[in-house]
């Protein structure tokens, strides 16, 4: 699912008082908003990042040396390179989670009916990183790399849940929650049962709380130490996943999660 548009960068008129290197931070910025476009030209990538085209051109073709960045001559649009795919593979194998949790995603995307997925706690956000997905022709889709707000989807309020209590209090203390739908839960009180909920009966329930006419049912995956490092979900369409199926569904993605967990020694 689309994430909300990222805001305009910093003005170059503010100066950098973060200790960050700027010239880097713009780099990135830019790569940034590239992976989450399917191709923009120069001109509209220094629109969106309010620099001028000139300063756009250098940290593009500087990305571009390192295979970071790549344009299409034919169009002149720009897209995120080859080079990414080896750094986010380095990530990858850090952990060797996206491996164990292959086979389980697969069965549990098999028995369902519906798209399963795997995602890690990044910031105040889930990131995929790991998906078996249905062959129905409307599903559910997050491709490794999505990142989808914690208090508006499953896995996001399976972590809240069952992760430690300063991850609820920062995201709470922090900016107000966007509201996506109707149903999105964006106060103390509302977040606080909805915890509770999740924790007595061992899954989270992502009640068209991100987007509309999709249901998404999850449980957290717990390391060594117990912690709460990651989440496994099942996710459809409204129509497929009704009320009466959330237990049954909600069980075996619980008992996925726990596979996963003791793969881990957790």
């Amino acid at each position: 699912m689309a994430e909300p548009s990222r805001k305009r960068g910093r003005p170059r008129s503010v100066p950098d008082t973060s200790g960050t290197i700027q010239a880097l931070d713009r780099a990135l910025d830019i790569l940034e908003l590239l992976a989450g476009h399917t191709g923009l030209t120069l001109s509209e990538v220094a629109e969106k990042m309010d620099q001028s085209p000139s300063t756009v051109h250098r940290v593009l073709h500087t990305l571009a040396a390192r295979g970071i960045a790549e344009s299409d001559q034919a169009t002149q649009a720009w897209y995120i390179g080859p080079a990414t795919f080896r750094l986010g593979s380095a990530f990858m194998r850090r952990s060797g989670i996206v491996e164990r949790a292959r086979p389980v995603l697969r069965a549990l995307m098999e028995h369902s009916g519906e798209t399963a997925n795997l995602g890690i706690l990044n910031g105040q956000a889930v990131l995929f990183v790991s998906q078996s997905e249905t062959q129905q022709t409307i599903r559910a889709f997050f491709p490794p790399g999505t990142r989808s707000p914690l208090h508006a989807s499953g896995i996001g309020k399976a972590l809240l849940a069952f992760g430690r209590p300063e991850i609820l209090r920062e995201l709470l203390e922090g900016p107000e929650l966007t509201r996506y739908t109707e149903k999105t839960l964006t106060t103390f009180e509302q977040l606080h049962e909805d915890m509770a909920r999740t924790r007595a009966r061992g899954f989270s329930f992502d009640d068209e709380e991100r987007t509309r006419g999709m249901r998404c049912i999850a449980a957290p995956v717990f390391d060594l130490s117990g912690e709460a490092v990651a989440g496994v979900s099942v996710s459809g369409p409204t129509h497929r996943i009704g009320q009466e199926h959330v237990k049954t569904l909600g069980a075996a993605v619980a008992e996925a999660a726990a596979e996963l967990t003791k793969a881990l020694g957790g």
